[in-house]
């Protein structure tokens, strides 16, 4: 085996299984993604001033979770999803699903946490929330899913593979049960903490809007006739095609950019 070089093997955990599973049940939505850039140069200069003002340190993600919610919610058909095969359930409240890493058994694994009415939270109030649940200690029983779990699902993380993927088909078509455990919006950064100059495709998602944030780069922008060097940041949103059209997805995008470059929930609107 000179030819392969060192190596090791460790186990393909169930935890990761898990994923694969959510992963999968991603492929099977029709999706229509957008990929945007969005000046947020006014905003982390906000974030800063609010730091040194207050002590206070924002969640950069919990303000785009705030920002998002809040576009849903002047948008709110994109807060649905399909129940059964003839109707759509829409919903007022805005569950917003993201990652977090949080330590379980002694061992760190991503789970979804999940922000529920985030429409109604301030910026402060869902920066709090996020950090505890961060800092909270939790074990096998939560897994993926970052909520205690009735015993329904705790059978369904446990079980083999045909039983999953009966219990996603189940999901899949009941809308109600889908945002009790996974939300409505997800909102995932990547490369929030070094340079990623470029945009993420996601798989789809099991939540009916998704929002990946990448990177924060400096570019030249033109600003009211200048050309000025700016903080942008890419994101791509995914929606679900059997239930946005394009027209829909643009007003969204309009309003969340709108909320974004104007440091929504930061500053006095």
């Amino acid at each position: 085996m000179d030819d392969v070089g060192n190596y090791h093997i460790k186990s393909y955990s169930k935890n990761r299984r898990n994923i694969e599973h959510i992963a999968r049940e991603g492929w099977r939505r029709h999706s229509i993604r957008s990929l945007i850039e969005v000046d947020v140069t006014e905003t982390l200069k906000e974030i800063k001033k609010i730091k040194e003002d207050t002590g206070k340190k924002i969640s950069f993600t919990g303000w785009v979770i705030k920002c998002v919610s809040q576009a849903i919610i002047k948008n709110k058909g994109l807060n649905a999803y399909r129940q059964g095969r003839r109707k759509i359930v829409v919903f007022d409240d805005v569950d917003v699903g993201m990652p977090i890493e949080r330590n379980v058994d002694e061992e760190y694994q991503t789970m979804v946490y999940i922000v529920r009415r985030a429409n109604e939270k301030n910026v402060f109030e869902i920066t709090d929330e996020i950090r505890k649940a961060q800092r909270e200690e939790t074990d096998g029983s939560t897994q993926v899913l970052g909520e205690k779990l009735n015993w329904v699902a705790k059978f369904a993380l446990k079980a083999p593979g045909f039983i999953q993927r009966f219990f996603m088909f189940f999901i899949r078509r009941n809308g109600i049960f889908r945002k009790k455990y996974t939300g409505t919006v997800g909102v995932t950064a990547i490369g929030m903490k070094g340079r990623f100059p470029g945009w993420v495709i996601p798989l789809g998602g099991t939540p009916a809007v998704l929002v990946v944030l990448t990177g924060i780069i400096k570019k030249p922008v033109v600003v009211k006739n200048e050309i000025k060097i700016r903080d942008m940041l890419h994101v791509t949103i995914s929606v679900d095609h059997d239930i946005v059209d394009g027209g829909p997805l643009a007003r969204f995008v309009e309003t969340l950019i709108d909320l974004m470059q104007n440091s929504y929930g930061l500053t006095k609107q």
